[in-house]
């Protein structure tokens, strides 16, 4: 009770009382005298929200970043994004008629006011949980949220496509796309923009412009023309003068002429001129935190014929004073303690993201032709601790994992030794750059995969289990796995030393806890480790799962052969031939997917030398693993310790 009066005067202080609202609530004590009776909890549908009067959407505004603190404080999730969003949130949806209009979230960081506007809030609490609500826009869990988002930059591509199905229909909702302008850098986002702004199809994106100043305000003139713009007779007085003009027999062509006229001076003055180009009526930018502005824009602007793009300026973090002040940090966040912004500390484990930075810090000081390039991802892949080191020689290229495939391809072209730090799920957009830019010309690249496996609560958006099988596939490119976070150094080290592509993976938290060498170790290529030797099993495995296999063999006191591959590419056929020839049972692990994975190469190097034996493959299966906890998450996939110990026992019960 008391950690909730708190956070309630964190959100009610001072400094957010005048930027939390778009009217300022003053009177603390009429706040909490109307919180009585707290309005979140009368909304059940985005229908109820249009009963309420502007200073009860401000309190409610309120109430909603209270809830979305309190729970991502417990569970952890997108902090930032969420609390700039809600003010804009309710103004679509206080405009707008959901689910009949249809409303497109981009990426989903910015859902959780959406979610707990449409029917999620009796179940808000159990936010990323397992059988929880979805931390992203998911089609399955609610007919309000349209299309399913993780991946950033995908909102306008898919509000163009409904928008086009409704024209086909003849229907007439309407189609809303929210886009951040970090997502609008990328390739996609521009994509769609070109199409919809061609298609004259009726849409309505709106920016939602949160921290990168995309068109920045020039001043009084431009405050001014928005004004004008937005009221409610504009549109209807340009359709008078031009109907008037006609009558008193001014001609089409110089009533054209005036009208563009006006359009380009709005143009020129609102910094819209970009998006006017592309084809889209451009109107903004307006502050996205005062709903006296947002929703007679969206009034006024809902019924226009085209392509519409409103530019709407927001603040992450909003209201919330350390998510204002670091904005990186609260983006994406573990449980923390909502008093003082600071996350709890479950251990002191080196985590594999550390081991990586530290690594590579330690190798650019030796190594002048090390340059690191991330995409939106620098502190997620510990590069903002090389950046502290040299500035000069980190590259955050923003959302755009294509452009940083084909730059890192230019830098290892010219001499450089470019290492690319990109969760595996987002490199997954890059596929014909490593093929085309990198590995068809030989390039010594380094991709080193965060988050490659199964990472928890962010669910099968974010999951990393694909990287093995979609690099196998590619010639000249070597697949590096490490056990621990020792031969992850080991193996960033030899990595920088080829002149050949080559991806590093590693998973999402801690790791094994091992020591850490002090002096680098250049690796064999190809050559595995033997770890155990026996006759009763083999077992041939990469990452740290091998030792989940290691304790249940000595739990087992089973006489087994286990071996670290540490390379699927190429693989160490001789050692892997060796034992099998001998050991007729085998057990393949990995966490990855097991269709074209480390298994499948073993699987397929035995059936072309004619090996006969007996193999069970361990990886994740054939479909999607939904949100939850690592445990609960490897259960699901049956690459936890109980499902590989009932797999060795199984195969020990055949020997």
């Amino acid at each position: 009770m008391k950690r909730d009066k708190t956070l309630k005067k964190l959100l009610l202080s001072k400094k957010s009382q005048s930027s939390l609202f778009g009217q300022q609530i003053s009177d603390e004590a009429q706040v909490k005298e109307q919180k009585r009776n707290n309005i979140l909890d009368t909304i059940n549908s985005p229908k109820d929200l249009k009963s309420l009067d502007r200073q009860h959407l401000n309190i409610l505004a309120h109430e909603i970043r209270e809830k979305i603190l309190e729970v991502v404080s417990k569970n952890g999730g997108h902090l930032g994004g969420p609390l700039g969003a809600v003010e804009l949130t309710l103004a679509v949806h206080y405009v707008f008629n959901a689910p009949y209009d249809k409303i497109v979230v981009d990426t989903g960081h910015q859902s959780y006011p959406h979610k707990l506007v449409t029917g999620r809030r009796d179940n808000f609490h159990t936010l990323r949980q397992y059988k929880g609500v979805c931390g992203f826009c998911n089609i399955e869990e609610s007919e309000y949220d349209v299309f399913g988002a993780g991946h950033a930059s995908t909102a306008i591509s898919a509000a163009l496509g409904i928008a086009k199905a409704r024209d086909f229909k003849d229907e007439n909702h309407k189609i809303v796309a929210i886009v951040g302008d970090g997502a609008i850098t990328a390739g996609l986002a521009f994509e769609g923009l070109n199409n919809a702004g061609a298609s004259k199809t009726d849409i309505l994106i709106i920016l939602n412009d949160n921290r990168m100043s995309i068109s920045p305000n020039v001043g009084a003139m431009s405050n001014h023309l928005n004004k004008i713009v937005l009221h409610p007779g504009y549109f209807e007085l340009r359709r008078k003068t031009g109907n008037f003009l006609r009558k008193i027999g001014v001609g089409e062509d110089s009533v054209n002429k005036l009208s563009k006229a006006e359009e380009l001076l709005r143009t020129l003055a609102t910094q819209g001129l970009f998006f006017e180009s592309m084809g889209f009526q451009y109107f903004g930018p307006i502050d996205g935190h005062n709903l006296d502005e947002l929703i007679p824009a969206l009034q006024n602007i809902k019924n226009l014929k085209g392509p519409v793009l409103l530019h709407v300026k927001t603040e992450k973090g909003k209201g919330y004073a350390f998510a204002e002040k670091d904005i990186d940090k609260f983006h994406g966040m573990s449980p923390f303690d909502p008093m003082n912004g600071q996350k709890y500390v479950a251990t002191t484990k080196l985590t594999y993201t550390d081991a990586f930075a530290n690594a590579l810090i330690r190798i650019a000081e030796q190594d002048k032709r090390i340059v690191a390039i991330t995409a939106a991802m620098k502190s997620g892949t510990g590069l903002n601790k090389f950046e502290k080191h040299f500035p000069e020689r980190t590259f955050d290229v923003g959302i755009a994992e294509q452009h940083a495939v084909t730059f890192a391809g230019g830098l290892a072209i010219s001499g450089m030794k470019p290492v690319c730090a990109i969760y595996s799920t987002f490199l997954q957009r890059a596929y014909d750059q490593i093929i085309h830019d990198v590995c068809l010309q030989n390039l010594g690249v380094i991709f080193a995969l965060d988050r490659a496996g199964l990472v928890g609560d962010d669910g099968p958006t974010h999951n990393g289990p694909f990287d093995i099988a979609y690099f196998r596939a590619i010639p000249n490119i070597i697949i590096m796995i490490p056990k621990d976070e020792n031969e992850l150094q080991h193996m960033l080290y030899t990595a920088t030393l080829l002149k050949a592509p080559c991806t590093l993976r590693y998973p999402r938290g801690n790791g094994i806890g091992v020591g850490l060498d002090t002096e680098f170790k250049k690796l064999e290529i190809g050559k595995g480790e033997i770890i155990k030797e026996g006759n009763d099993l083999l077992i041939l495995g990469v990452g740290p799962i091998l030792y989940d296999a290691i304790q249940i063999i000595e739990e087992l006191k089973c006489n087994a052969t286990i071996i670290n591959a540490r390379f699927v590419k190429p693989l160490d056929e001789e050692l892997i031939l060796k034992y099998a020839k001998k050991i007729k049972n085998i057990i393949t692990l990995e966490e990855g997917t097991v269709n074209g994975g480390f298994g499948s190469a073993v699987v397929e190097l035995l059936q072309d030398k004619g090996i006969q034996a007996n193999v069970k493959r361990i990886g994740v299966p054939d479909t999607f693993i939904e949100h939850g906890k690592p445990d609960i998450q490897k259960k699901l996939a049956g690459i936890d310790k109980d499902s590989i110990k009932e797999a060795i026992e199984e195969m020990l019960r055949k020997k």
